[in-house]
């Protein structure tokens, strides 16, 4: 399951590194040529293939989610509903809206 390689790949990802990964997607989209490489450098310490497989792991883990098979998860700050008893941040609402487009 997505979720379980997801945790031994974000151990090694600092809170800091998963923004700035966040952040470089929406800049460099899908059709940015180096595209990897591009977000690789804006996150620091990573490799194109590093942030490459991250944002892999991160698409199949939103498959599980929005198909049921993993819950949301309930998180404590405020931004939006989840629809499922938590609420997720403005940040994480964009890059669902983001990731769904893709």
């Amino acid at each position: 399951m997505a979720s379980s390689s997801m945790r031994s790949s974000a151990s090694s990802w600092t809170p800091k590194q998963n923004k700035l990964f966040e952040k470089a997607l929406a800049v460099y989209d899908k059709d940015t040529p180096d595209r990897w490489q591009n977000v690789a450098r804006a996150v620091g310490g990573k490799s194109a293939e590093e942030v490459k497989r991250h944002y892999e792991i991160l698409i199949e883990d939103v498959k599980y989610i929005e198909s049921g098979q993993v819950p949301f998860p309930n998180y404590s700050s405020t931004g939006g509903s989840n629809g499922r008893g938590g609420s997720i941040t403005n940040d994480e609402q964009r890059l669902l809206r983001y990731l769904k487009l893709q």
